[in-house]
């Protein structure tokens, strides 16, 4: 491929529509490809969002989990335009100059994120009211309208409107001396157009009518007055029915519900001289960001929404019209009926640190007897979170344990995990605890989680300033017989019960001198100064990995260049980073096989002619969701594993405190081959294929060949252990 122009390059900002695997790509002077070599990450990622909206339109999920799908994509995209939007328009503001690997200046994404999010969430209430709704009421689930209820439902819907929510509504009117409010990221609001003059003699035509957040937004009818029934009325529609008592005098003759969402991420320089403090303020800020998206409902009349566009300073393409309620996550409701649900499982035990299989000679200490004795591999959530807290109340109560060390990203102050760290602390033991604060939307969790800890004696770090501490570490330090004994649980997700209930996610029981030293180190450079940690197994980020996954990349070229088999299989949450996406670009021309297995954003093209025809991109989105990282590497037969807490982003690889560790049990290495990646590239019915034109198609099974999804097959597996 020849170098080409600069000029050249911005021709190709905007990809066709055509057949890209017939792209006429480019080599540039640097080694680098050209903009159409790569897909856009916000729209890649808007994609993802789709993929997890087209899981409640399938009825093999069970109804009310196609509800909670349903719920999952608004959420997703709530923190899609309060990140990745909000994001694109500050760059916008800033020049609109195109910084992205695509080449995409930020007015372009914007206009493409509208397009497409405009459809999706079009899509989002036809699934809602044509099939969602209609199903739930055929399980008698339902989800009244004003005009629905029975005579007896009115008076009790009324009697709670004046019981429960007048007295907590603050209807405020828009006049010269009350400007429009300074309304809350994401809350719900009904803007009334009024008729009349007020006591004072004002004649007010508009008021807008807050909805208290402390008030839930589904209500449960009573069972008198349902036969038992799971009906349900929206908050939104009691306050409508009854919005005219809070004009006495007035007549009300429009009522309309709206939500803004504004940006919502935290801006910090790395030069603050208290991170929590100045946490903390930008905490109160994200409640007031900048506007970037308006949701009103279908019947809004057009010079309420052209006011309310106005007032916000938004784009016609920023206001979203919907079909329902204005928020679906208020949807969500603890129904308790599990025929509806998915089938329950027991979390099962790793057969390793069953109480039959502990040292019977060491029954004060038989986690850490079974660790020395062998690593143990968990599989969350096919595996209990349980032995994880196990281990830390073991060492929390253990004379011969000395200190504790842990990372924590995401958790609370009810957490087993931060109980079991402030014991051992009150115990006598040395407690550190590395706590990142900025895990995004956690913040307020975190400090909490930090200022509770301290009161017990933790010691509590906050990492390194510029740099997010994301790796998954424990350390424990016990003296044997006069000897200093390290233990480490190294993982895939965050020491959190709840998310280890419904994402996948590796962790690593080892007791192993070199992994522990190195456990250690890690430790040692997030706690005090000096150089980066000489580590001698794991890799390091944002010092050793990078460096060394382009090495294994190389070292795979090296391999298929020779005429050798030449292998890479990569499952993680997203491919973001360009030089290694690149790096597999040469490797796919060097005839290396590679397969992705990415949960959500893919900025590489496979399939493309030329450039990417041996690398196949595949998204699994089922019950759970998807969250191991792992890096396989053929290695001409000296095979290369690892499991770690980074993906191949850039904000991992450069900007975060990431470790990957190595799997050298031989035994444990097979079982995250075969279960964490040969069975994701079987998987025939919850797997999508990406195209060089970076469309997701579903798989579906072929002609004679037996439907295969991964994730059952892992429950299948393990409950039979």
């Amino acid at each position: 491929m020849t170098t080409q122009s600069t000029a050249n390059q911005l021709k190709q900002n905007k990809i066709s529509n055509t057949d890209l695997t017939q792209l006429d790509w480019q080599r540039n002077a640097d080694g680098s490809y050209s903009y159409n070599a790569y897909i856009n990450r916000e729209l890649s990622l808007l994609e993802f969002h789709k993929r997890v909206l087209a899981q409640a339109t399938d009825t093999s999920h069970p109804l009310l989990e196609r509800l909670f799908f349903l719920i999952i994509f608004s959420s997703n995209m709530d923190e899609f335009f309060e990140i990745r939007v909000a994001g694109q328009l500050q760059k916008f503001v800033h020049g609109d100059v195109a910084t992205s690997p695509d080449g995409m200046r930020p007015s372009e994404v914007l206009e493409k994120i509208a397009t497409a999010a405009h459809k999706a969430i079009d899509e989002q209430y036809r699934i809602l009211n044509e099939e969602i709704l209609p199903e739930l009421a055929k399980q008698d689930i339902r989800y009244l309208k004003r005009d629905e209820l029975t005579s007896e439902q009115s008076k009790w819907v009324r009697q709670y409107f004046i019981e429960q929510v007048m007295p907590v509504l603050t209807p405020i009117s828009i006049d010269p001396a009350h400007p429009f409010p300074r309304l809350v990221n994401k809350s719900l609001n009904f803007i009334i157009s009024l008729e009349g003059k007020d006591a004072f003699g004002r004649d007010i035509n508009l008021a807008i009518v807050p909805a208290p957040r402390s008030l839930p937004r589904v209500i449960r009818l009573p069972d008198t007055l349902t036969n038992g029934k799971e009906h349900h009325i929206m908050l939104s529609a009691v306050i409508h029915k009854h919005v005219h008592e809070l004009f006495p005098g007035m007549k009300v003759t429009g009522c309309h519900q709206f939500r803004l969402t504004r940006n919502a991420d935290l801006d910090l320089s790395d030069d603050v001289e208290d991170i929590a403090k100045a946490l903390e303020g930008e905490l109160e800020n994200r409640r007031f960001g900048q506007k970037v998206r308006l949701e009103v409902t279908t019947n809004c009349p057009k010079f309420i929404s052209d006011y309310l566009l106005d007032e916000f300073d938004l784009h016609e393409n920023q206001l979203y019209k919907v079909n329902g309620p204005v928020n679906l996550t208020r949807l969500l409701f603890d129904f308790k009926i599990p025929e509806l649900r998915y089938t329950p499982f027991n979390h099962v035990m790793p057969k390793a640190f069953r109480k039959d299989a502990y040292d019977s000679t060491d029954k004060s200490a038989s986690m850490f007897s079974t660790m020395r004795r062998q690593d143990v591999l968990v599989h969350h959530p096919f595996h209990a979170f349980t032995p994880v807290v196990n281990l830390l109340k073991q060492a929390a109560n253990d004379p011969k344990v000395l200190a504790i060390k842990q990372t924590l990203y995401r958790s609370g102050t009810d957490s087993e995990i931060v109980q079991a760290l402030a014991l051992a602390a009150r115990n006598g033991k040395e407690v550190t605890a590395v706590i990142e604060l900025r895990a995004r939307f956690d913040e307020a969790s975190n400090i909490a989680v930090a200022n509770f800890l301290q009161e017990a004696g933790v010691v509590v770090v906050y990492g390194i300033v510029g740099y997010k501490t994301h790796a998954k570490l424990m350390l424990i330090v016990r003296r044997e017989d006069n000897k200093i004994r390290r233990y480490a649980h190294l993982g895939t997700g965050n020491y959190h019960a709840g998310n280890a209930k419904a994402y996948t996610d590796y962790g690593l029981f080892t007791a192993k001198p070199a992994m522990t030293e190195d456990v250690h180190k890690v430790f040692q450079e997030l706690t005090g100064m000096g150089k980066a940690a000489n580590v001698s197994k794991v890799l390091h980020a944002p010092f050793t990995l990078h460096d060394s996954l382009m090495q294994f990349i190389d070292d795979e070229i090296k391999h298929a260049k020779a005429g050798k088999k030449a292998h890479v299989i990569v499952k993680v949450n997203a491919l973001t980073e360009r030089k290694l996406i690149d790096k597999l670009y040469d490797a796919s021309q060097a005839g290396v096989k590679i397969e992705l297995i990415l949960r959500s954003i893919s900025c590489l093209r496979p399939q493309v002619k030329g450039l990417s025809e041996n690398i196949f991109v595949r998204s699994v989105v089922g019950r759970f969701l998807e969250h191991t990282r792992v890096y396989y590497f053929y290695n001409n037969g000296d095979e290369r594993l690892y499991c770690g807490s980074a993906d191949w982003m850039d904000r991992n690889l450069f900007h975060r405190v990431e470790v990957a560790f190595p799997i050298e049990d031989k035994r444990i290495f097979q079982q995250v081959l075969d279960d964490g990646l040969l069975n994701y590239l079987n998987d025939n019915v919850r797997a999508w294929t990406l195209d060089g034109a970076g469309k997701w198609l579903q798989s579906t099974p072929k002609e004679a060949e037996v439907p295969y999804i991964a994730q059952h097959k892992l429950l299948s597996k393990i409950n039979k252990v």
